[in-house]
């Protein structure tokens, strides 16, 4: 089955993933037996629900009033991630931001 829609990440959305990681990495490096390749498990999650977003995106929770303005809950550990995304047109799905439940920020 072919993707549908093209994943678009903006520059923040990049920049969130590379926080991301460094976070998870950061912490696992500061614990005993820390599991340092959790922090590349984490990415290979989201980036997995990126992969759905090519072919489901309105299968994802409305983010307020804009019906084409979407979060993808990613389950990862515990807690897990959430993206912000737009579905943009009938072939593209922008991704703004992806946080962590956890941070101060997130709503």
């Amino acid at each position: 089955m072919q993707p549908r829609y093209t994943v678009q990440l903006t520059s923040e959305a990049y920049a969130d993933l590379e926080r991301l990681f460094d976070f998870v990495l950061t912490r696992e490096l500061t614990r005993p037996g820390g599991d340092l390749d959790l922090a590349a498990q984490a990415l290979d999650a989201i980036h997995q629900g990126f992969a759905l977003l090519q072919y489901h995106p309105f299968t994802c929770r409305k983010a307020g009033t804009n019906p084409f303005l979407r979060e993808l809950v990613m389950p990862f550990g515990h807690t897990g991630y959430v993206a912000l995304f737009e579905v943009v047109d009938a072939n593209l799905v922008r991704v703004y931001a992806v946080r962590h439940p956890r941070e101060d920020d997130y709503h």
